[in-house]
């Protein structure tokens, strides 16, 4: 059963229920799609997936701003930095740890892990039932290219500029990351996209979409996600 959680009062709070908070960023996605694009499908799939679990499910209000320095080159991209969400994370485990049977983070943005490894790590040394799940497909391009776009096709179609679309660098990640490492995104494409948008179809997202659902649904066994 799926609560959302910010049209509660605290009353109607479930007894020790699981808790989904979903994981984002507010950094750019190229000239065709929102800032938020991470938060939008982080939230989209804990809101789904928390229709498929048998248990008692709150899903909380999204974390949108997190570990975006690599694409701090780009106006609209607001980033907390890893010191900062790492910290934050950890205390918003502990507070949810008061009233929550278990804290699970779903996370849409690759920039946040190593900050989720931390935080989580800590928080299940100190006797908190908390765990992170990725929420990216496997195989799909980098960033804004033609996996995200599908993907926002298929959540919310309004929101994308394929007029504006073009590829961007396409060269694999592995060897874009000594450069993105020293100059950010914006030194291996100047348009912030990696990959092809122009590919991109609503069809395919609703694919990944489920996809991802899915895989989510899978890995929130308990001894799936990661601690």
């Amino acid at each position: 059963m799926r609560t959302e959680l910010s049209r509660l009062a605290w009353t109607d709070v479930p007894d020790r229920p699981l808790v989904l908070v979903p994981l984002g960023s507010f950094e750019q996605h190229g000239p065709h799609l929102p800032l938020d694009t991470d938060t939008r499908i982080a939230d989209a799939v804990a809101h789904r997936v928390a229709r498929r679990l048998p248990e008692e499910v709150v899903v909380a209000p999204p974390v949108v701003y997190a570990a975006s320095g690599e694409h701090q080159g780009f106006p609209g991209t607001m980033s907390l930095g890893n010191e900062a969400l790492r910290l934050a994370l950890l205390e918003l485990g502990r507070s949810l740890a008061l009233w929550a049977g278990r804290v699970v983070f779903v996370n849409g943005h690759g920039g946040n892990v190593r900050c989720l490894v931390d935080a989580v790590t800590q928080l299940v040394d100190e006797g908190r039932d908390a765990a992170w799940v990725p929420c990216f497909p496997e195989g799909g391009d980098a960033h804004a290219g033609h996996t995200e776009t599908s993907l926002l096709l298929h959540l919310t179609p309004e929101l994308v500029r394929m007029d504006r679309a073009r590829p961007g660098n396409t060269t694999p990640l592995r060897e874009l990351m000594p450069a993105l490492r020293t100059g950010g995104v914006a030194a291996v494409s100047p348009s912030g996209v990696l990959g092809d948008p122009t590919t991109a179809t609503a069809e395919e997202g609703a694919r990944l979409f489920d996809a991802l659902v899915a895989d989510v649904a899978t890995r929130l066994r308990p001894e799936r996600a990661h601690r």
